[in-house]
């Protein structure tokens, strides 16, 4: 019944019974799974939903892969030589 729409931005779910809280959270196809809560989450977690609720994630760590290209720059600030791998 919960799987049965289109979007799956976000799932509640009401129980003190943590062993049946992971098992619907495995189950449940949403972005987020609130528990004993509604709508309250640590902004640095990320945020999105699955199905046509959208995909990927953004808020926290994960804003950066969105909206960062990635580079890697090695510079040398010593005066050390630079060694001469496979010859």
């Amino acid at each position: 019944m919960a799987n049965d729409v289109e979007y799956g931005l976000a799932s509640y779910i009401w129980t003190q019974d943590v062993s049946k809280v992971l098992r619907l959270a495995r189950g449940i196809e949403a972005g987020m799974v609130f528990v004993n809560t509604q709508n309250v989450r640590d902004l640095r977690q990320p945020f999105g939903g699955v199905k046509a609720s959208g995909t990927g994630r953004e808020g926290g760590e994960y804003s950066f892969e969105v909206f960062a290209e990635m580079k890697n720059v090695c510079i040398s600030m010593g005066d050390h030589p630079i060694p001469k791998w496979g010859v």
